[in-house]
Order: C-alpha cells, then structure tokens, then sequence
C-alpha cells in the first residue's frame, strides 16, 4: 500500500506541475489553483508514504519519477525537444533511482 500511496503522490506532483506551465506565473486562475490542489496533495500524500518507508527510498522514487515524467511531457504533448542529451540524462535519472532503492533494500 505504501507504494500506491507515493504512486498517487507522484502523479499528484506532476499534475501541479504541469498546471503550473499553463498558469502562466500564477497568472491564470485555474491552473494556478490546479497547481496549488497538485502539490498540497502530493505533500500531504507523501508524509503518508514516509510513515512506512525510509526517507531515502520515498524521496529517490518522488524525484526520480516525477523528474522523469513531467521531462517527458513537455516532449511529447509541450512541444519540447527531445535530444540525445536529454535521453541520457532520463536514463541516468531512472538508474540512478535504481541504484539508491537497491543499496537501501538491504
């Protein structure tokens, strides 16, 4: 269940974030609202998550992923390039997450 929950957050995060670009600096009402509503539940959800999980797992998953996803937005619906260094550095994201949940699962 725990991982649902920062599943949620996560995806939570990355809504507020994505409303964010269309708020145009806090300038539009509803996505600024949208953006506030993103994080305050992805915060709220991600003190869930820490109850149950060590902090170093929760926060490299919530990064990691959301880095990765809202990158990944603004390439394919933002119009954003997608260029060989960017790959590599989603690449280097996700094995890095990777790497830190296998060396905090012992």
């Amino acid at each position: 269940m725990p991982y649902v929950i920062l599943g949620t957050a996560i995806l939570a995060e990355v809504l507020g974030t994505t409303s964010m670009k269309y708020s145009e600096g806090f300038s539009k009402l509803w996505p600024s609202l949208g953006s506030a509503a993103g994080y305050l539940i992805a915060f709220a959800l991600l003190a869930q998550a820490l109850k149950t999980m060590p902090v170093g797992t929760v926060y490299a998953i919530w990064a990691g992923i959301g880095t990765a996803a809202v990158a990944a937005i603004g390439m394919v619906f933002l119009g954003e390039a997608a260029t060989a260094a960017k790959m590599i550095g989603l690449l280097l994201v996700i094995a890095g997450v990777i790497v830190l949940n296998l060396g905090g699962a012992h």
